[in-house]
């Protein structure tokens, strides 16, 4: 009995006990209270339970769904590599810069070729001597004196037939012209080079007579030549000589050439 009077008790307390304000208000037998109170307009629709909802939570920052950004890999979209640009114009010249530091020594590199053979025609060794066995007086001209014996003569740079030393090689020589006067004559030559006089040699008339000699050095380059002339019979001059005895002898040789 206890037990069925607890569950009848149970089933009327929701009835009579008040939860706030609203307890105390008269309420009509059979009416019930409202589920929602209207929030919009007479026009609006209300909004649905999922709709405010969406709202609720992107007007809170709390619930705010987060921005979705994507990302594109820009070297899935490079193109192929272009043509080269024409080149510009050039700029102006800058300043000098120091010098930089000496480099290393490099490697020694291979042997040479060798080179062409020389001329044959030019050598470092020249000299003559050659002499004269017959007499020669003057005449209305100027004479070449010719020589008649080649004492030395080497790489016959001296020509016998013309009287005249062909320079091959250039340098300086030394010359020297020996001669035999003749009695009351004067003696009166030149050693030429090319066509003008280069040194004299000279004796005055005499009732004796005498040897003369001459001698002196030149620089000659190729092509030059070198030979003695006597002077025309303006005064009556000669060179005495004998075919048994050597009187006369023109002499020359290198001494120091131009080619090292």
């Amino acid at each position: 009995m206890e037990t069925l009077f607890l569950l009848l008790l149970a089933s009327f307390l929701p009835a009579s006990i008040s939860h706030g304000p609203e307890a105390s208000l008269p309420r009509k037998e059979g009416q019930r209270p409202p589920s929602c109170l209207r929030c919009c307009g007479p026009s609006e629709q209300p909004a649905s339970i999922t709709a405010s909802r969406f709202a609720r939570m992107t007007s809170d920052s709390f619930y705010r769904l987060p921005r979705i950004r994507p990302t594109i890999d820009i070297t899935i979209l490079k193109g192929d590599k272009g043509e080269m640009g024409a080149p510009g114009i050039s700029g102006p010249e800058g300043e000098v810069g120091d010098p930089g530091p000496q480099g290393q020594l490099g490697r020694k590199g291979q042997k040479g070729q060798a080179g062409r053979p020389g001329d044959s025609c030019k050598q470092h060794y020249v000299a003559f001597s050659v002499a004269r066995t017959k007499a020669l007086h003057s005449s209305d001209y100027y004479q070449h004196v010719v020589f008649d014996t080649a004492l030395v003569n080497l790489h016959g740079h001296f020509n016998m037939f013309t009287g005249k030393f062909f320079c091959y090689v250039p340098g300086i020589y030394f010359f020297n012209l020996n001669v035999h006067t003749w009695n009351y004559k004067e003696t009166y030559l030149h050693i030429m080079k090319n066509e003008g006089e280069a040194a004299i040699l000279y004796a005055q008339p005499s009732e004796r007579s005498i040897m003369q000699s001459q001698s002196l050095m030149l620089s000659l380059q190729e092509g030059d030549e070198v030979w003695v002339r006597m002077f025309k019979r303006e005064r009556e001059n000669g060179i005495y000589g004998e075919e048994s005895d050597v009187y006369i002898i023109f002499n020359g040789h290198l001494i120091k050439p131009d080619i090292d």
